[in-house]
């Protein structure tokens, strides 16, 4: 079996991957902060790491893959949106987590394995800060809990810093109760209009960073195989992951390879509200551009460079996938192709593995190409697919699954018949799988057969 190798940022080479486990892989990935739509920078780092994913379930099998993608539902950018908006922080997280699941949903993105949410794992930070603290590498001032920088001597080591360049690169939290500057916060008091919990050190909620490090350990264990996220994490949110768990646990622990995508331009400039040119997910997807193209263009750029959203890449994305489908049409899916996994397995070669699947199609191999296509996440569905729908019927129709979900585990079969039937009526083809439940549009679609079902 060939070999999987990843280019490793902290040691700035590629790696064979060789499992903490053998035969079996565990993966980190740095998930959303969920108070507001997902942009295309963000589908794009999920895109890149939902490749690694298909690719090692492939190699190892599906059972053998532990991949986490936290969400981070406790955070001062939601406690700002409640204030402003004057809604409970519940109903923020919980819409914006829906709202992520059916835009990832379209582009073709695979549930994880974990889906820890940081308001569940409260404990665990709480456990790991006092460790910490008892082994001197944390202090107790003002009423916080603050990582001493300079009790860990490999600091910087991920990004490649000293630790000038990076006070001085850094919009570091400049406060008087720091014996650094680059000391950074485990636990911040919480006043009363604040989420808190209730800890040694007095009510209050923890620093960003801290919890992904908790939630890391509780599911992955102290060590693991690989931990994700886009390039604007590396320092200072990986720096201080990496810290703070060696810290705790000791040298060698936690992640055994770091992988990052980079950033995404769109049209040549940088995203930006104020250039006019800042796209979420949703936008481009009730502007008529089907999930299966944005993930196609994504692809068409190797996750480790810079990358170019333009108007000129959907377009040859989706007549490519138009004649792939085509190609494909009522196929049964063969083996991938060798020269798809092996590109594949060289860091993730997404722009190698889309050329030989031009080859195969312009081969007439509609078996193969439908088999590696897949590997990629593409023509998971037919192009009727792409019928565009608004948020608004996205939701309902994952709420309606849900509800026939819970009608077949209370034995209400009758009512979960009466949804299957519907959706049959309306044109939603759902697809049970034993991971998860997906569903896609038939022509001619209509919303109005689903009134009175909820």
């Amino acid at each position: 079996m060939t070999e999987l190798h990843f280019y490793d940022t902290m040691t700035r080479q590629k790696r064979v991957l060789d499992p903490v486990t053998p035969g079996r892989v565990g993966v980190y990935v740095c998930g959303p902060t969920v108070y507001d739509r997902a942009h295309l920078g963000n589908a794009r780092s999920a895109v890149a790491f939902d490749v690694l994913h298909r690719v090692l379930r492939d190699h190892f099998g599906a059972a053998n893959v532990t991949f986490v993608r936290n969400l981070t539902d406790i955070d001062d950018k939601i406690n700002a949106r409640a204030a402003e908006t004057g809604r409970p922080i519940a109903d923020i997280t919980e819409e914006t987590v829906a709202w992520y699941h059916a835009d990832m949903a379209a582009l073709g993105v695979l549930s994880p394995t974990e889906e820890p949410r940081a308001t569940g794992y409260i404990p665990e930070m709480i456990a790991m800060i006092e460790e910490l603290v008892a082994a001197g590498h944390a202090y107790e001032a003002a009423g916080h809990v603050l990582f001493e920088v300079k009790s860990f001597p490999d600091y910087g080591a991920l990004s490649g810093r000293s630790l000038e360049d990076m006070i001085a690169g850094a919009r570091v939290e400049v406060a008087p109760f720091k014996r650094d500057p680059m000391d950074f916060v485990l636990w911040k008091p919480s006043d009363a209009a604040t989420p808190g919990w209730d800890s040694p050190w007095g009510r209050g909620r923890p620093g960003w960073h801290i919890e992904c490090s908790a939630m890391a350990r509780a599911l992955l264990g102290q060590r693991f195989d690989i931990h994700g996220g886009g390039l604007d994490l590396q320092f200072p949110h990986h720096e201080n992951e990496i810290a703070q768990s060696r810290a705790c646990c000791g040298p060698g622990s936690f992640a055994n390879l770091w992988l990052h995508n980079e950033m995404l331009q769109v049209e040549g400039r940088k995203m930006s509200k104020s250039l006019g040119n800042f796209f979420t997910v949703r936008a481009l997807l009730d502007a008529g551009t089907p999930g299966e193209v944005i993930r196609f263009v994504f692809l068409m750029t190797h996750y480790a460079k810079p990358m170019d959203w333009t108007e000129e890449k959907a377009r040859t994305a989706e007549t490519t996938l138009r004649n792939w489908h085509a190609l494909t049409e009522g196929v049964d899916p063969g083996m991938p192709a060798p020269s798809v996994r092996a590109a594949l397995a060289d860091d993730l070669n997404t722009p190698l593995a889309l050329a030989q699947l031009h080859a195969l199609a312009q081969a007439g191999d509609g078996p193969g190409l439908l088999a590696s296509a897949r590997l990629l996440g593409l023509l998971a569905f037919g192009a009727e697919a792409w019928t565009s729908i608004d948020a608004e019927t996205e939701a309902l129709i994952e709420a309606l699954i849900a509800d026939r979900a819970a009608a077949r585990d209370a034995k209400q079969y009758a009512l979960a018949d009466r949804i299957r039937d519907a959706f049959a009526d309306a044109g939603v083809e759902v697809m049970d799988g034993a991971a998860e439940t997906r569903w896609t549009l038939k022509p001619g679609f209509d919303i109005a057969k689903l009134d009175g079902l909820r």
